[in-house]
């Protein structure tokens, strides 16, 4: 699953930037034991815009030949990615990369995952977010699966904002669990979370399918008996989220100037019988995490 971070009208650079990103000169990658076709361009210094690029799957540094990496592979100190451990299920890990310590890291994320993300610009300060990274380990160490990116301090609200799987882990519930993980973090911040918007075609998708399940199984929990502000408080899940997803589903009813969610026992019933609902998703008993405090303010 990928949800690329939207962009807001573009100025002249930006359009002058598009058109020299059109073409996509880096066709595969090899990362572990994966050779990955490429979707879109990533702009890597020119001189390793080949087409092939070799990607070391514990730091993220790129390689114009596969005997580069094999030599990188014999002194490169990391086997996990440089953050605390955070979450431990099984063989399922999430790290947290701090932007503004792990700078080098950070970029090499951001272009790994552009080569998949077709309109996300990629902003060498990384300084201002958070990078949770979700791996598989094994006893070689920890083989990135995917990552979601949160702004220390958005004014906004929002506890996502850039969220990308490769290509050869999707469809895996994944992207649930990033999504998941990201709700579980608002909740230990006692916030109401939100992703940026506007999201992408396939973010309103994955988001949606998220979003209706845990109203579901909060209705089914309560016997429906709750209100919009129960369910957004139980979830973290924001009101005008909640109320988006109801409109869709044709659930939601306007009475006396206000929302009312208009749902039974028996829709609730009916939506698990008939619905794949999402399995693989954050246990919160897992997570081993402290909210950090707010940054202090700029001058």
């Amino acid at each position: 699953m990928i949800i690329q971070k939207p962009q807001s009208e573009p100025t002249l650079v930006e359009k002058d930037h598009a058109e020299l990103t059109k073409i996509k000169h880096i066709e595969y990658i090899e990362i572990g034991k994966y050779e990955v076709d490429c979707w879109y361009f990533s702009p890597y210094p020119k001189e390793y815009q080949v087409p092939r690029l070799y990607i070391c799957e514990y730091c993220l540094k790129y390689f114009k030949t596969a005997q580069d990496l094999d030599r990188h592979s014999e002194i490169c100190p990391m086997y996990c990615p440089p953050g605390p451990e955070i979450y431990r299920d099984g063989n399922l890990l999430m790290y947290e990369v701090d932007g503004n310590e792990e700078v080098l890291y950070c970029q090499n994320l951001c272009l790994l995952m552009k080569l998949f993300i077709e309109h996300k610009t990629i902003y060498y300060d990384t300084y201002p977010f958070y990078f949770y990274v979700l791996c598989e380990e094994d006893e070689e160490g920890s083989h990135i699966i995917g990552f979601f990116s949160k702004d220390k301090n958005s004014q906004e609200g929002y506890n996502l904002a850039c969220i990308c799987c490769l290509p050869f882990l999707q469809r895996s519930g994944f992207g649930s669990f990033l999504i998941s993980f990201s709700y579980e973090l608002s909740k230990l911040e006692n916030k109401i979370g939100s992703p940026e918007k506007p999201l992408s075609d396939l973010g309103r998708i994955s988001y949606r399918r998220f979003w209706t399940f845990m109203i579901m199984q909060t209705l089914r929990e309560t016997d429906c008996w709750c209100s919009l502000k129960d369910i957004s408080m139980k979830t973290s899940i924001k009101i005008e989220d909640i109320v988006s997803t109801l409109d869709t589903l044709g659930l939601l009813k306007v009475w006396r100037d206000q929302y009312v969610a208009a749902i039974s026992k028996d829709i609730v019933d009916n939506y698990f019988k008939t619905t794949k609902v999402p399995t693989n998703l954050c246990k919160p008993e897992k997570l081993k995490w402290t909210p950090h405090p707010p940054p202090p303010p700029s001058n």
